[in-house]
């Protein structure tokens, strides 16, 4: 659910270089980090003056702490105020995802007398970006043009099916050694390490996506530890990870359906018919065209999936994707392939965070071992969510081959937490509403914040002041709306829906924040 596309890439560049324990145990993660402390250095950049790096080493194994160890890379922006509160960490999501960007971020957009009171630290999770030992299992996994995702034939079928056991095998003979050791129990042992090296006894936590059940896990490991509790885009915790990947495609598949009605909405500017039908059929027959003649060699049927994908994720990016799909049927293929390269190539970096994407999901949780399974299920779903089910299952579908034993995963039931705030799109289609409805019910006392009507995924920090009134008023005082009308304790309304840009425009539009985090956050959760 995470994939890393070479405009993502870009903004993250700007910013960082401009820019099962019982509940309450202390356990082998927090003495490994006693007393070890955090070494700062600088790494100013223009954009983010005060941002320092560090690394904190923590045990491969965190059942046997005095044995091999690794380490894990740190950002962080200090507090500036003359009474802190505590260590903020910040997670993009993924799995798979590097943090050290966003926590220059997530310090700039906050209220400066907020993020004055936090020293807010980002960190690339065990074996992703400049942690070591960083995990690469195989180069060239998304190169162009792929096989149909959709697999029209048993030969599409048996050259997907190599791919992704090729990739399973990879991983394995490269990184075998550590394969057992990459999951989110692992990496949420990983933050009490780090949060005994700096000193904290508790810390405060904001994660995005994938980073919710990250949280999640950690608050039911150490809710003691836990100040203050931000996850925005949740993960269903009783889904983990084939049953998640399930609901995305419908919800998928709807949101694709809405940014076609928007194309619809605006005929006057694209003029691929002012009905929904009408322009979903288009995209379809474009979808078949690519089949037999990829565009530019380079965009064939799944390279287009891959490019349309990252509007399920943030509508600013609609207009640029309705551009290029409306010169394709002027018969200019040039756009097509210009989004494709921005939204849906796969940056040579990216094969880091698809490898620990699917170290950690295979190794989470179980995942059928029989393809009949998997073919079942696919056209069952295809048939009522034709848009991505077929690509989202080859994207996950290492884990049939996986070398490692699955895990059980941790019910994430808490009733000893703080207060938690949470924040969901009704709309979102990565993390869809009712996994938010089931992390609600999971965490006694946490109070949910709706953007109704929205349909982006990461909403905190992106635009909607509404929202962000509820986070500063929680990192102020730890304060959470409170509602005795059903599960929504607060709603906001979405932001309003892009308008037609130029495509050289597009991507950043009105909302720069919203462009940047998203920049920061990925795709695929």
């Amino acid at each position: 659910m995470m994939k890393r596309a070479a405009v993502l890439l870009s903004v993250a560049t700007v910013l960082a270089g401009t820019v099962a324990a019982a509940p309450g145990a202390q356990g082998p993660a927090a003495a490994a980090g006693a007393g070890k402390g955090v070494v700062w250095q600088k790494c100013a950049t223009p954009r983010y003056p005060t941002l320092q790096c560090a690394s904190v080493a923590v045990p491969l194994d965190h059942d046997r702490p005095a044995g091999r160890r690794i380490s894990l890379a740190l950002t962080r922006v200090p507090h500036t105020a003359k009474k802190s509160q505590g260590p903020l960490l910040v997670n993009p999501g993924g799995p798979g995802g590097s943090g050290r960007a966003l926590a220059g971020f997530i310090a700039s957009a906050l209220p400066r007398e907020v993020a004055a009171q936090y020293d807010v630290i980002g960190f690339d999770p065990r074996g992703v970006g400049r942690s070591e030992p960083t995990l690469d299992c195989a180069t060239g996994h998304f190169e162009a043009v792929r096989p149909d995702s959709v697999p029209h034939s048993a030969d599409d079928e048996r050259a997907n099916l190599r791919r992704a056991q090729g990739f399973a095998q990879g991983c394995a003979a490269k990184h075998g050694d550590v394969l057992p050791f990459i999951d989110t129990v692992s990496a949420a042992k990983d933050l009490d390490v780090v949060r005994a090296a700096l000193g904290a006894p508790r810390i405060n936590y904001l994660g995005y996506s994938y980073g919710t059940y990250l949280g999640a896990v950690y608050a039911r490991l150490f809710p003691q530890r836990v100040r203050r509790l931000v996850l925005d885009s949740m993960v269903d915790p009783t889904g983990v990870w084939y049953q998640a990947n399930l609901a995305q495609d419908s919800a998928f598949d709807a949101r694709h359906k809405a940014f076609l009605a928007w194309v619809a909405r605006h005929d006057d500017r694209y003029g691929l018919g002012s009905d929904p039908q009408e322009v979903e059929d288009a995209w379809y027959r474009m979808r078949n065209d690519l089949r037999h003649a990829p565009a530019g060699g380079e965009v064939g049927p799944s390279e287009l999936e891959d490019t349309f994908l990252p509007g399920g994720y943030y509508n600013g990016y609609w207009p640029h994707l309705a551009e290029a799909f409306a010169a394709y049927w002027r018969g200019e293929s040039k756009p097509l392939v210009e989004a494709y390269r921005k939204f849906g190539a796969v940056d040579p970096a990216a094969g880091n965070s698809y490898s620990v994407y699917t170290a950690v999901q295979c190794r989470d949780s179980a995942w059928p071992r029989e393809w009949s399974r998997w073919r079942a299920d696919m056209w069952d779903t295809h048939a009522k969510a034709p848009f991505m089910t077929w690509n989202n299952a080859w994207y996950n579908a290492p884990c049939a081959f996986w070398s490692v034993p699955a895990q059980t995963p941790p019910d994430v039931a808490n009733e000893q937490l703080p207060p938690a705030l949470l924040f969901q799109a009704t709309e979102d289609a990565a993390t869809p509403y009712e996994g938010a409805l089931e992390m609600h019910r999971k965490l006694a006392g946490s109070s949910l914040v709706v953007e109704s009507g929205g349909g982006n995924h990461g909403i905190a920090l992106s635009g909607n002041s509404c929202l962000d009134a509820h986070l500063v008023r929680y990192l102020t005082d730890g304060r959470v709306p409170r509602s005795a009308q059903g599960p929504v304790d607060a709603s906001c309304p979405a932001q309003p829906e892009p308008t037609p840009t130029p495509a050289t425009r597009a991507v950043v539009g009105a909302n720069v924040g919203g462009a940047t985090l998203h920049g920061l956050l990925g795709f695929r959760p």
